[in-house]
């Protein structure tokens, strides 16, 4: 055997500084625990594998079956470049408990709403992990160097381009072993996820979706770890479900990377005002605790709290009117973890355009969000040094900070009303859905 890794141009150079350093990473640890048999060739995959597998004599190319759009015709290529050579690609499993496509409603069709689909996939049996393989490693072949991978620039995008470069994230361990080691951490807390999932000052969740995203854990193996016992646990599992189903829908509508699953036509600002406001929620900066807090982290760690993606998506679709793919591409930009279907489904989600949309209508109040869920300030204030010592029960909750924090300019002013905010974006949606009852009428 003889492992290959081909860093794709394509989506190397697209990918943000945070993904690209901790692929980096996972490359010199599995090297390392290959006893430096890894291959690494850089370029486009339809020229470098066939290459690679004439230089060698390979009859056969084995690789992880992909489901997203970009996989999938790589993947296309890529085998018919090697049938043209009288080689096969033979793809093997997936990275998802139940790989897109293969759970189906009774008349066949993919599930379009989240709950029916775990209903049935929760009752599935997961196959247990396979150990290391005991195959014969071929001797080693010529490599490109990673610190010449690393030094690519990063593709110019106009979304990102708005805001400065950020100073690199701090970043967890690449690897296997640290992959394994972040697991045991979590098996000591699962059993109060349920209860604590929410509360993004605690170290509650698993921080394992850097792990599933890049295959250093497949999910299988965190299925035989974890187990069912409390409902904690259950409540993780069904976490994997929502995953494996955000690919699914994916997988069945490649457009919906981009695209509104369910199009309502709302109306988006998209003037220098409006740029301005962006580069605010992107730098944390807009005078909302709880989201500047949450963007802070983002750009300190590559990483942000589940609960405050979603406060922070909503501020930024709701209060600011911006379109839900600006804050989508911010995050997949700046994530370790950032997946393309979890990511831009999750912000669809937000803005009520998605599969099991939030409507619209329902609002993060982010004030009242950090009330319940960082009573104490305590995330708030972790990622604000400009506000710590505060009273979290004060006036930092009201919208409007101590006249001290106010008087030296540490921290800014709400940039938006919450409330005639929330008024405008609702009459946006009310707008959108009567046009769009009035073009199904027509």
């Amino acid at each position: 055997m003889l492992p290959l890794f081909v860093v794709d141009p394509a989506l190397f150079d697209h990918a943000g500084p945070a993904r690209r350093a901790f692929l980096l990473s996972c490359l010199e640890q599995l090297n390392r625990d290959l006893d430096g048999k890894l291959v690494l060739r850089f370029g486009q995959p339809v020229r470098e594998v066939p290459k690679l597998a004439e230089e060698i004599g390979a009859r056969s190319v084995f690789v992880t079956a992909d489901a997203t759009p970009n996989g999938v015709r790589r993947d296309e290529v890529v085998a018919t470049a090697l049938a043209q050579a009288g080689r096969q690609l033979v793809q093997v499993g997936s990275c998802y408990l139940n790989p897109p496509g293969s759970i189906r409603t009774g008349s066949g069709g993919r599930y379009k709403v989240f709950t029916p689909y775990w209903n049935v996939a929760s009752t599935l049996p997961v196959s247990p992990p396979l150990g290391r393989s005991q195959g014969t490693w071929s001797t080693a072949h010529s490599s490109v160097a990673l610190d010449e991978v690393a030094r690519r620039p990063l593709a110019v995008h106009p979304v990102v381009d708005l805001v400065e470069p950020q100073a690199p994230p701090m970043l967890p361990d690449g690897g296997e072993a640290a992959a394994h080691q972040r697991l045991q951490r979590f098996l000591g807390v699962v059993d109060a996820y349920d209860e604590q999932r929410d509360l993004p000052a605690d170290d509650a969740t698993s921080r394992l979706s850097v792990d599933l995203h890049f295959g250093t854990l497949h999910p299988r193996q965190i299925v035989y770890a974890i187990g069912q016992g409390t409902s904690g646990r259950r409540a993780f599992l069904r976490q994997l479900g929502w995953r494996d189903f955000y690919a699914d829908v994916l997988s069945a509508n490649p457009t919906s990377a981009w695209n509104d699953l369910h199009p309502l036509g709302i109306d988006h600002d998209d003037d220098h005002e409006a740029h301005q406001r962006f580069v605010a929620w992107a730098t944390g900066m807009t005078g909302f605790p709880l989201v500047d807090a949450g963007m802070r982290q983002l750009l300190a760690e590559g990483f942000m709290h589940n609960r405050v993606r979603m406060i922070a998506a909503s501020f930024l679709v709701k209060d600011l009117h911006l379109p839900w793919q600006w804050g989508a591409h911010w995050f997949l930009h700046h994530l370790v973890d950032g997946d393309l279907a979890s990511n831009s489904h999750g912000w669809q989600w937000v803005a009520g355009v998605g599969t099991d949309a939030s409507p619209y209508f329902r609002v993060f109040n982010p004030t009242l969000q950090a009330k319940r869920f960082d009573p104490n300030s305590a995330y708030v204030q972790r990622w604000i040094p400009e506000l710590v010592g505060l009273n979290p029960k004060a006036k930092s909750f009201s919208g409007t900070l101590f006249d001290e924090v106010q008087r030296r300019s540490i921290y800014p002013e709400p940039i938006v009303d919450h409330a005639r905010e929330r008024e405008e974006a609702i009459r946006r949606l009310t707008r959108a859905n009567a046009s769009v009852k009035e073009g199904a009428h027509q």
